[in-house]
C-alpha cells in the first residue's frame, strides 16, 4: 500500500469522503489517505494528525515527496486537537482503531467539531460503544458496510449531525442499516462471532472457577441476538 494504491478497507473509507472536503484525517500514519485523496482532486486540502513521532515523520515524508506540502498540514497532536478553527474542517476520518479508542478520540476532541463535519469511521472491533456515542451525541448513522481483508472482518460508520435518532440495543450492536442489507460479509462476519460466542460460553462452563454470572448472561445474550439474526 501507498499513496496511490491504498488498501481495500482505505478505498472504501475514500469512497465516503465527499468532494471538495477539507479532510482532518486523525491518526493518518504514513498520510496515505490525504495524500491519495488530493492526487485524485476529491479534496480541498487536509490535515493528518498523528499522535506518536514516527508515524508523524513519516506522514511528513509522504507529503513531501509527493509535492503536497501547500495543501496538506501534518500535525504531532493527540486526537481532534490535530484541528484548528481556520481549518474549515468538513470531514474527518479515523481509522484502524479500536471502537472504543475512535469514541474517546471524539468525546475528548468535541469542543474541535463545529457539527457540521461528516465523521468516517473504521473501527478494529469495539463498534457497539462507538455507534451508542453517535446516537448519545446527535448523530445519524448515513452508511455502514463490513469488509473482509485478509481473513479479518472490517465496518466503515458515516455518521452526520441531524435531529435525533434512537437505535435499539441490536441495532446499536449490529448496525441499523446492516441489520437491513444483510450483505455476504456481514452476514460471514456474524457467522463467526457466532462460533466464537459458543466457544466462550463452552470455555465458561468448563472453567475452574467460577465465572460471573452477569458475564455468562452478557455472552449468551449476544449469541441469542447472532442466532435470530443469521435464522
Amino acid at each position: 500500500m501507498n499513496e496511490q494504491t491504498l488498501s481495500t478497507r482505505l478505498e472504501r473509507v475514500a469512497a465516503q469522503v465527499p468532494v471538495g472536503a477539507r479532510l482532518a484525517d486523525i491518526g493518518s500514519d504514513h498520510g496515505y489517505l490525504p495524500v491519495a485523496l488530493l492526487r485524485r482532486g476529491v479534496i480541498a486540502m487536509a490535515v493528518a494528525g498523528e499522535v506518536a513521532l514516527t508515524p508523524f515523520r513519516a506522514a511528513e515524508r509522504t507529503v513531501r515527496e509527493n509535492g503536497q506540502d501547500l495543501q496538506i498540514t501534518v500535525r504531532l497532536a493527540d486526537g481532534l486537537s490535530a484541528i484548528e478553527p481556520e481549518d474549515g474542517i468538513t470531514a474527518v476520518s479515523i481509522c484502524g482503531m479500536g471502537g472504543e479508542t475512535i469514541r474517546d478520540i471524539l468525546d475528548a476532541g468535541r469542543a474541535r467539531l463545529s457539527g457540521q463535519e461528516r465523521l468516517i469511521l473504521q473501527p478494529n472491533g469495539g463498534e457497539q460503544p462507538l455507534r451508542q456515542w453517535l446516537m448519545d451525541n446527535g448523530y445519524c448513522i448515513l452508511s455502514e458496510e463490513v469488509l473482509r481483508e485478509n481473513r479479518f472482518y472490517y465496518e466503515i460508520i458515516v455518521a452526520e449531525r441531524a435531529e435525533r435518532v434512537l437505535y435499539t440495543p441490536e441495532e446499536l450492536y449490529f448496525g441499523p442499516l446492516q441489520m437491513q442489507q444483510r450483505s455476504p460479509a456481514f452476514l460471514g462476519k456474524w457467522q463467526r462471532m457466532l462460533r466464537q460466542k459458543h466457544k466462550t460460553l463452552g470455555s465458561f462452563a468448563s472453567a475452574r472457577q467460577t465465572v460471573p454470572e452477569e458475564k455468562v448472561e452478557d455472552v449468551a445474550r449476544q449469541a441469542r441476538w447472532i442466532a435470530e439474526l443469521l435464522a
